[in-house]
C-alpha cells in the first residue's frame, strides 16, 4: 500500500460516516453539549454585537469597556440578554444545520474523489460546500431567532429601543413591520452566514489534513485520541481566524441593520457610508477580536466535551456545531 493510500485510510478513523452515526446521541446528546457550551460562551456574542452597533459618540466601544458597563447596570444577567430567545430557537436550526451538512459532506467527497485531488483540497471543497448549503438551509429559521435576540441584547444601548422579553420583540416588530420585519436582513444573513460558514469548514477541512499529512507515518495503526483533539483544535483555531477575517464586516452591516428600531430603516449602503464616515474603514472590522475568540473557542470547547464524554461516535459531531457564534 502507498504512502497516500496508507494516509486516506488514517484519515478515515478519525471521521464518522454519516451512516454508520447514532443519530440519537448525534441530536439529543449533542443538544445537551450544545447548551452547555452556549452558557459559557454567549457572553462573547453580547458583548460582539453592543461594539458593533456602537455609535461614534458612545463611551463603550471596547470590549472591556462594553463588559464593565454590562456589569454596572444589569450585573452577570446583562451578559446573557436574548439568551433564552437563542436557546429555544437555536434547537430546530442546529438539527437542520447538522443533517444537511453531514449528508452535503458525504455527497461533496464522492464528487471529488475522482478527480484525484490532494487531501486538503478534497476537504477543503467537500467541506467548504456542505458548510454553505447548511447555512443555507437554515436561514429561514434562524433569522427571526437573530432579529429579537440581537434587538435584546443591544436593548437600551446607545439609543436603541427597550423591551419586555422575546415575545415583546416579536409584537413590536410585526406591528410595526410586518412578517417580514422578522426578516430584515436576510439577504444579508445569507451572503454572511453561507460564506461564513463555507470558509469555516473549508478552512478547518483543508488544515486538519494538511497537519495530518506532516504528523502521519507510513504505517496503518490508528493516531491516539490525544492527536486527535489536539489536530482539530488547531484546524479550529485556523478555521476560525480565517473565516472571522473574512466576513466580520458583512457581519457588522447585517448585525445593523438588525438592530434598527421600527422608525428607522436604513439600508445596507446607508450603514456602509455611515461606517465609513465615522470609523474608516476600520469600523467594518467592529468586534473582531470577540468574533474571533468565539468561533475558535467554540472549536477547542468542543473538544474538552468530547474528553468528558469519551465517546468517539460522537466525535465528528462535536465540530459540527462551532460555526453558528455570532
Amino acid at each position: 500500500m502507498d504512502a497516500a493510500g496508507t494516509h486516506t485510510q488514517t484519515f478515515g478513523q478519525t471521521e464518522i460516516n454519516w451512516d454508520k452515526l447514532d443519530k440519537t446521541k448525534f441530536y439529543f446528546v449533542g443538544a445537551g453539549i450544545f447548551s452547555g457550551v452556549t452558557v459559557a460562551l454567549y457572553p462573547i456574542s453580547v458583548v460582539k454585537t453592543r461594539m458593533q452597533v456602537a455609535s461614534h459618540d458612545s463611551v463603550e466601544r471596547s470590549a472591556i469597556s462594553v463588559i464593565k458597563g454590562l456589569l454596572k447596570t444589569d450585573g452577570v444577567s446583562g451578559l446573557y440578554r436574548g439568551f433564552g430567545t437563542v436557546v429555544t430557537g437555536a434547537i430546530p436550526t442546529r438539527v437542520i444545520f447538522l443533517t444537511a451538512l453531514e449528508t452535503t459532506k458525504v455527497a461533496a467527497f464522492k464528487v471529488v474523489e475522482p478527480f484525484k485531488l490532494s487531501e486538503p483540497t478534497q476537504a477543503a471543497i467537500a467541506n467548504g460546500v456542505a458548510g454553505m448549503m447548511a447555512s443555507l438551509c437554515t436561514q429561514t429559521v434562524f433569522v427571526p431567532v437573530d432579529v429579537v435576540s440581537q434587538r435584546l441584547m443591544v436593548q437600551g444601548y446607545s439609543g436603541h429601543a427597550t423591551y419586555n422579553g422575546g415575545l415583546d420583540v416579536v409584537r413590536k416588530v410585526i406591528k410595526s413591520d410586518g412578517i417580514r420585519g422578522l426578516y430584515r436582513g436576510f439577504g444579508l444573513s445569507v451572503i454572511t452566514y453561507s460564506p461564513s460558514s463555507a470558509v469555516w469548514w473549508a478552512s478547518y477541512g483543508a488544515s486538519q489534513r494538511f497537519i495530518w499529512s506532516k504528523l502521519l507515518d507510513d504505517g496503518v495503526a490508528a493516531p491516539s485520541e490525544g492527536k486527535i483533539m489536539l489536530v482539530q483544535a488547531a484546524g479550529g483555531i485556523i478555521a476560525g481566524a480565517t473565516a472571522s477575517c473574512v466576513t466580520t464586516p458583512l457581519d457588522t452591516i447585517k448585525t445593523r441593520l438588525q438592530v434598527m428600531g421600527h422608525d428607522q430603516r436604513p439600508t445596507a449602503r446607508q450603514i456602509v457610508k455611515k461606517l465609513i464616515a465615522d470609523d474608516g474603514w476600520t469600523g467594518f472590522y467592529r468586534g473582531l477580536g470577540p468574533r474571533f475568540f468565539s468561533m475558535s473557542a467554540w472549536g477547542t470547547s468542543m473538544i474538552l466535551a468530547y474528553e468528558y464524554l469519551s465517546k468517539f461516535l460522537l466525535f465528528h459531531f462535536i465540530f459540527t456545531i462551532i460555526t453558528w457564534s455570532l
